[in-house]
């Protein structure tokens, strides 16, 4: 029997996982925030005490795992291998593999080898492996260079709308008295003077407001969803496109909170249409199961392991996106 370790190593949790090549769950492990560009030292330690959970658990010593699979955020460039490798190497494992976070939500959200993903929560990042194992990122650095959106800068777009608003500079806006409302001010002169003064930041979940505005037909939050939208299309269509997989079918992956959580109409069209002018095949997918799922399969197709259509139900049988759990 072969055993194999998938790990999620993210900006707020660590989960370790192991199963065997049946996809049968054995063991998990459970930790803080593991991506070394929050703390090094704190990611080492989180992504150590995930892993050595699920062993101790599961009885087994790094030696008896076949591959182990490190999905981990912040894993961008070359620098950041540099930090890594030997942070992984230290665990002992006689094979194993690291790639960025977006790699495994894209293979935890297909049943096929290949595709590419969009992950749009707190910011955006863009990713696809092709029919050749090739992998490539494009994004996730923030506005300065090159991206568009997230939860983040969502809200910045929602804040500045109501200030143009106020200032004539656009048209009247429900979000207006949505954000003066959600941060308790009694108009937008005093919001726009204390934001000021007192060197405020803009909060993150003033995104919220976004779709309920544009549920009730709100212009100016449409036409922020829909640039959102547009912008992450761009985005696929260039991982698409740079991989060659224009003739491909294949699923486009959606993940993070901006993505899946309701009221699709007003970004998955325009991101639907970016993508198909390049590919038509490409069909887009909802992720909903935990992305360590995609570490699993990965490390089982690295061993060469076929998965079939029984070995991917298991897996997202026994781990969802409400976090990791197990049959018992």
């Amino acid at each position: 029997m072969s055993y194999y370790l998938g790990v999620d190593a993210g900006g707020t949790k660590t989960y370790a996982v192991i199963t065997d090549e049946t996809g049968h769950w054995l063991a998990s492990g459970n930790s803080g925030p593991g991506n070394h560009q929050i703390q090094v030292e704190m990611a080492r330690t989180n992504i150590r005490d995930a892993v050595f959970q699920a062993l101790e658990q599961a009885n087994l010593q790094p030696a008896d795992i076949a591959v182990a699979w490190f999905g981990l955020a912040g894993a961008d460039r070359e620098a950041d291998y540099r930090i890594l490798r030997p942070m992984i190497q230290q665990l002992g494992f006689p094979n194993s593999q690291i790639v960025c976070d977006t790699i495994i939500a894209m293979r935890a959200g297909t049943a096929k080898p290949y595709g590419a993903v969009l992950i749009c929560g707190t910011g955006m990042n863009a990713a696809g492996i092709n029919k050749h194992g090739d992998m490539l990122q494009c994004g996730g650095f923030g506005y300065e260079y090159g991206d568009f959106g997230g939860g983040s800068e969502l809200s910045v777009e929602a804040f500045r709308t109501v200030i143009r608003a106020w200032e004539g500079r656009s048209k009247a806006t429900l979000l207006t008295d949505m954000i003066l409302e959600s941060l308790g001010y009694a108009s937008v002169e005093e919001m726009f003077h204390s934001f000021l003064d007192l060197h405020k930041r803009i909060p993150s979940d003033l995104t919220k407001l976004i779709f309920d505005a544009a549920t009730r037909g709100d212009s100016a939050s449409i036409q922020i969803l829909q640039k959102q939208g547009v912008e992450l299309g761009l985005s696929a269509r260039a991982v698409v496109e740079r991989l060659h997989m224009q003739e491909d079918n294949f699923d486009l992956v959606l993940a993070g909170s901006v993505l899946t959580k309701g009221h699709s109409e007003f970004i998955h069209p325009y991101i639907a249409e970016a993508v198909r002018e390049a590919a038509p095949g490409c069909q887009l997918k909802i992720l909903t199961v935990e992305p360590v799922v995609g570490s699993i399969l990965l490390a089982m197709e690295k061993d060469g392991i076929a998965i079939t259509a029984s070995i991917y139900e298991k897996l997202s049988q026994i781990v969802n996106i409400k976090g990791v759990v197990h049959n018992e």
